[in-house]
């Protein structure tokens, strides 16, 4: 077995929350003082990343976790009309099944997650790190390979976003792109990642 640890980004990768957070958009630009979206260009803005989407809506850093509390909280409200993607379930199982650690590294919240994984997959979860900056997610994985005594090299970090790809990069993880996500494989695979995934059930080949 190649990988002792698959270490999950949330949203875009296990969860199908893009639409929701499509709908609650414009209601936090308004909230928050930033552009609203044309829905004509959200396809392209996929293909960008989360640093070059703030420049283009004028979403300052600093206003970031004030913007990502109201999300998350608004996300607490309709978590029962949010799931999984298709194969998630059985996906977790094979690999927990085959001996693979799981672990999940997120920016959204504890309850959440807990909420939208129900309680037969969180329990596969040995270890969870929820609420951080997008931009922090190095040190979370840096520290749940300290605590678990996992090789860099022996963990995989699964995720859509080029921030995934970046913060998996500064701590000699490798990199799987999943081609559901909020960001575009294309996006993803300009940056050469480990791995590429383009079904849940092809996740499976981990183990």
């Amino acid at each position: 077995m190649q990988y002792q640890l698959a270490i999950f980004d949330f949203d875009g990768t296990l969860a199908d929350s893009f639409p929701f957070f499509i709908s609650v958009f414009h209601g936090l630009a308004e909230q928050h003082g930033f552009r609203k979206l044309d829905p004509d260009d959200i396809p392209a803005l996929r293909h960008r990343s989360a640093r070059e989407l703030m420049q283009i809506v004028g979403l300052p850093k600093w206003k970031l976790p004030l913007v990502a509390a109201s999300f998350i909280a608004l996300m607490r409200e309709k978590a029962e009309d949010i799931a999984l993607f298709p194969g998630v379930d059985d996906m977790l199982h094979h690999l927990s099944q085959a001996g693979v650690r799981l672990a999940i590294i997120t920016s959204n919240s504890h309850d959440n997650v807990v909420q939208i994984l129900g309680p037969a997959n969180t329990g596969l979860i040995s270890h969870s790190a929820c609420g951080m900056s997008i931009f922090g997610k190095a040190t979370r994985i840096r520290n749940l390979l300290e605590k678990t005594g996992v090789p860099a090299a022996r963990a995989i970090y699964i995720g859509d976003q080029v921030t995934d790809l970046e913060a998996a990069r500064k701590e000699g993880v490798a990199f799987g792109a999943v081609s559901w996500g909020y960001g575009t494989i294309e996006s993803l695979r300009k940056h050469a990642p480990e791995e590429e995934f383009d079904t849940v059930p092809a996740i499976k080949r981990l183990a």
